[in-house]
């Protein structure tokens, strides 16, 4: 599917808009019903990765296709290797079979389980054979990808012994461990996270639970962008989010503070609203713990005509597709000058942006949703558009509701 994205004849928006639940909460939840059944879980997510996840959780034998989704294989990996008798193949895209999971699966290893590649040493797709663990202690490199961390933590509790976690070196991304332990102490296990050491304690069952799923904080990082690219007065209401979050992107209310928007919390909502036209022509971020969020802020840049720095990017090469070699790329289309290295970006100030550019997401569903905002300031294409179904299947429409022409060519 190819857009047309043209921009909105009211640049003082006033809308409210509901949003699917957290992609990242609902995989863990599911992860939980699984192993503990008497868990109910609302407001899940109604993305593309919640549904490979909820389908790959009532396998028990044969091939397991999460297509494109990085979370259910890291955190499917873990659950099948802990359970005694399922025996898979969990295998996934061209780019997922590109994605290193030999980290997990070393893990994995060292706790007992039976993990094999079936094609290249390190990548999936990987057999896996079901069994009782009962090591207890593992050790990790603490600056991998939270789902490695989070994929074993969740599986902690059904194993005999529950499980003690050592992160060597600097720990990045903690949000997202911190949500994983968060959840599981919801429905009564008991952990600790002291330093570099995480414990999990074992749990046979627990008592009937609920977990509502809180709306996706990086879902609302576009319409934060929006909002900061629209005329002062423009106001945005977002449900259902709460103040204390479990989730790492946000972070977009104190970030977003320096592009004008203000953030109200109400009662499941927040409300964004544009107060002031006045910005630096230069901002920088470590997002080392909410790396998702840097496309879309580098793009707001870009839109507003300022420049950014922004590092702890290091986990972005190896996500949907390599973000930052695609950021660069793309933004670049628009006329801007952008430098990357391993870890970091950097967009000097544009003074102009360029109209008619075609866009590519790369497979990727944040390459299309990050550009979305930019309509507000021009007009162009974007190639590939369906992508967004792997997180926010509604998201062309309700940027439709807010007035923006979107247009299948």
């Amino acid at each position: 599917m190819r857009l047309q994205l043209s921009t909105p004849q009211d640049r003082k928006l006033q809308k409210t808009i509901q949003i699917t639940g957290s992609k990242s909460e609902t995989n863990r939840s599911l992860l939980l019903q699984a192993l503990f059944p008497n868990v109910r879980i609302e407001n899940l997510s109604n993305s593309d990765d919640g549904e490979v996840m909820q389908k790959g959780l009532k396998k028990v034998s044969g091939e397991v296709d999460i297509h494109h989704a990085g979370t259910a294989m890291r955190f499917l990996t873990g659950y099948f290797a802990s359970q005694e008798g399922k025996e898979v193949i969990l295998t996934g895209s061209q780019r997922m079979q590109e994605r290193p999971i030999k980290v997990l699966v070393e893990a994995l290893r060292s706790l007992g389980a039976s993990i094999e590649y079936v094609k290249e040493e390190g990548y999936p797709p990987i057999k896996i054979s079901g069994k009782k663990l009962e090591k207890d202690k593992v050790s990790l490199p603490a600056n991998i990808s939270s789902q490695y961390i989070s994929s074993l933590l969740l599986i902690a509790p059904s194993l005999k012994n529950g499980l003690e976690l050592n992160l060597v070196g600097k720990i990045t991304s903690v949000p997202y461990i911190k949500m994983t332990l968060s959840l599981l102490e919801q429905i009564g296990v008991t952990t600790s996270f002291e330093g570099n050491t995480i414990k999990v304690e074992p749990k046979d069952m627990v008592q009937d639970t609920t977990l509502v799923v809180e709306s996706d904080w990086s879902s609302a990082s576009y319409f934060y962008s929006i909002v900061a690219l629209c005329e002062v007065g423009t106001k945005i209401q977002l449900s259902s989010y709460k103040k204390n979050s479990l989730q790492g992107d946000s972070v977009m209310a104190k970030i977003y503070k320096d592009f004008g928007v203000e953030t109200t919390f109400g009662d499941h909502t927040i409300t964004l609203t544009k107060t002031s036209d006045e910005i630096p022509q230069h901002v920088e971020y470590d997002l080392s713990n909410a790396p998702d969020t840097a496309q879309t802020i580098s793009v707001t840049c870009l839109g507003l005509g300022m420049g950014c720095h922004l590092t702890g990017l290091h986990t972005l090469p190896i996500k949907e597709t390599d973000r930052l070699a695609a950021m660069q790329t793309e933004l670049s289309k628009f006329g801007a000058k952008v430098d990357i290295d391993a870890e970091s970006l950097t967009l000097q100030p544009t003074s102009s942006l360029k109209s008619g550019v075609a866009v590519d997401t790369y497979n990727d569903h944040r390459m299309a949703m990050a550009f979305g905002p930019l309509a507000v300031k021009t007009s162009f294409k974007v190639n590939d558009a369906e992508v967004v179904s792997k997180s926010y299947p509604d998201f062309w429409n309700d940027l439709g509701t807010l007035g923006f022409e979107v247009a299948e060519l």
